[in-house]
């Protein structure tokens, strides 16, 4: 697929029921677990209203007419207030390995930057390794425990990185 074809724009609400849907689809496609992770998150159905609290940005790919996944950020629940959290950064895999996901993320470390925040949390499984490749290019750094309250028990591996 042509890359140019697709766009990275803030989120809007209509784009709730196809972003639920795509973050469904991908996140058991990865072999992650449905518990645990933010397959359970009620947030799914409601992607547009949770990134308009204060200090939470989300982006999605559009491109075709169609949702191909997204990302953003949100401050790090039970968390240091100069901390945010790298959320729901999830992509179909015809858009995988275009750049897309570094596009996001810089767009969300940048946003992070903006909003004062002083680092950024995140959350993974020891196999995205494409994803943790990603990270390690952008200065994230391993953790040896989970930071806030995320109820993303089943997530094995925890990154920080110093924004400012």
């Amino acid at each position: 697929m042509n890359t140019a074809a697709f766009a990275i724009r803030e989120i809007r609400p209509g784009d709730d029921p196809e972003l639920g849907a795509v973050i469904r689809e991908v996140l058991p496609g990865t072999g992650a677990p449905t518990e645990g992770t933010a397959f359970e998150d009620p947030s799914l159905d409601a992607m547009y209203e949770t990134y308009q609290a204060p200090r939470s940005r989300y982006w999605v790919i559009e491109g075709q007419g169609r949702v191909w996944g997204g990302g953003g950020i949100a401050p790090l629940a039970g968390g240091d207030p100069d901390t945010c959290e790298l959320q729901k950064m999830y992509f179909k895999k015809e858009v995988r390995g275009k750049g897309m996901g570094q596009a996001i993320l810089e767009k969300a470390l940048q946003a992070a930057r903006e909003l004062g925040y002083r680092t950024c949390y995140l959350e993974t499984m020891p196999y995205m390794e494409a994803a943790l490749s990603l990270y390690r290019r952008h200065g994230f750094e391993a953790l040896q425990g989970p930071m806030g309250c995320t109820g993303h028990t089943a997530c094995q591996v925890w990154m920080i990185k110093k924004l400012q």
